[in-house]
């Protein structure tokens, strides 16, 4: 697959801009890196520095209210996923793989595209998909190799981490939208497209030396707000939508399950269940209100209006996103991703197996 012309523009500029520094500072055999893929509950800000809409930025106030005082370009009031499995691997936050600037990527790299789906057919040209993901991750890779020669970077890549959120646009988007594609497919041929591109990136990983990887299988998107607000004045969840998502994490689970890959080890996070509880339950894990989000407008502020994204300068904005399950239309509050990722870490084989993200970082 070919890369559009500005993303190699902006790949040249900044693999030119990474400066080298001295291998001895950093000690794989101690320290696993951190390498983060997929859509916008791991984007970090990687789509400030492509050509897209403000519909795929989360660059404007109150995004990053609640911890960076500014937005960054996380999809949160404040910290997401990525940021706390970093903090307890004892890694600085990992930053966006296309920002500017001097960045060896020995700690890791965040690919993460908000708005990105497994199939390059999912907002094509406003994001950077699953495959294109793979690519940079793969221009890193030699660079990787130029600055710190090919055995300190094989050291790097075998002993890290490699965590993946992908696949609730792939039917989210085309489900609203009507796409031909979607319709012109079974929910499990469809699925199965979606399945399969990730596993080629997962087999790609794992040719330049990817043994670890941590999954965030599919939540229930037919609750998120903006779902939710379609279903008009019932405000239920769309059915068809979590029964994709269900259909999703059941072929996941198998793909995972039969991989003979080679020394493949992997932690899969059930999403789907915790999310959905803490939507139904929301006073059980310190939420005063589990359906309606933060930050946004219309019913259940599930008009992606936050911030004036989308060319809405009007909506409406809680006093405190710690209360609310959802800070915008489609994505969890700060005080959610710290709970998933904490259970990500340690959590039982209840949510996640067969290794959690603890056990993952210490294998050898």
């Amino acid at each position: 697959m070919s890369i559009p012309t500005h993303f190699l523009t902006i790949l040249v500029a900044v693999l030119a801009g990474r400066a080298s520094c001295s291998a001895s500072l950093w000690q794989p055999e101690n320290q696993a890196a951190l390498f983060i893929f997929g859509d916008s509950l791991f984007d970090c800000g990687n789509n400030n520095f492509i050509n897209t809409t403000s519909r795929f930025r989360a660059n404007v106030y109150p995004y990053g209210e609640s911890f960076f005082k500014h937005p960054t370009g996380r999809f949160s009031d404040g910290l997401i996923m990525p940021d706390f499995i970093a903090k307890y691997a004892g890694l600085p936050l990992i930053p966006p793989y296309l920002k500017p600037g001097k960045y060896q990527f020995m700690g890791g790299a965040n690919f993460a595209s908000a708005g990105a789906g497994a199939l390059a057919e999912t907002f094509p040209g406003f994001v950077v998909d699953l495959m294109l993901q793979l690519r940079q991750f793969e221009h890193m890779e030699e660079q990787l190799k130029e600055n710190f020669g090919h055995e300190m970077a094989e050291k790097i890549l075998s002993k890290a981490v490699y965590l993946i959120s992908i696949g609730s646009n792939d039917y989210a988007f085309p489900f609203v939208a009507n796409s031909a594609l979607f319709q012109s497919h079974s929910h499990e041929q469809y699925m199965a497209m979606v399945i399969g591109n990730l596993t080629s990136v997962i087999k790609g990983i794992h040719s330049k030396g990817g043994r670890k990887f941590g999954f965030l299988n599919l939540g229930p998107i037919g609750c998120l707000p903006d779902m939710r607000s379609l279903a008009g004045t019932t405000g239920s969840c769309l059915k068809e939508l979590n029964e994709l998502s269900k259909l999703h994490n059941g072929a996941l689970s198998r793909a995972l399950l039969r991989s003979e890959l080679d020394e493949f080890k992997y932690s899969n996070f059930n999403f789907f269940d915790v999310l959905r509880e803490k939507i139904n339950n929301p006073s059980k894990y310190g939420f005063k209100e589990g359906k309606e989000a933060c930050c946004g407008s219309g019913p259940y502020r599930g008009r992606s209006s936050c911030g004036g994204r989308n060319g809405e300068t009007e909506y409406e904005l809680c006093a405190n996103p710690s209360e609310y399950v959802f800070f915008d239309a489609g994505h969890p509050s700060e005080k959610v991703n710290k709970q998933v990722a904490e259970l990500m870490w340690s959590g039982s084989t209840e949510v996640i197996g067969p290794y959690n993200l603890e056990a993952l970082f210490k294998l050898k």
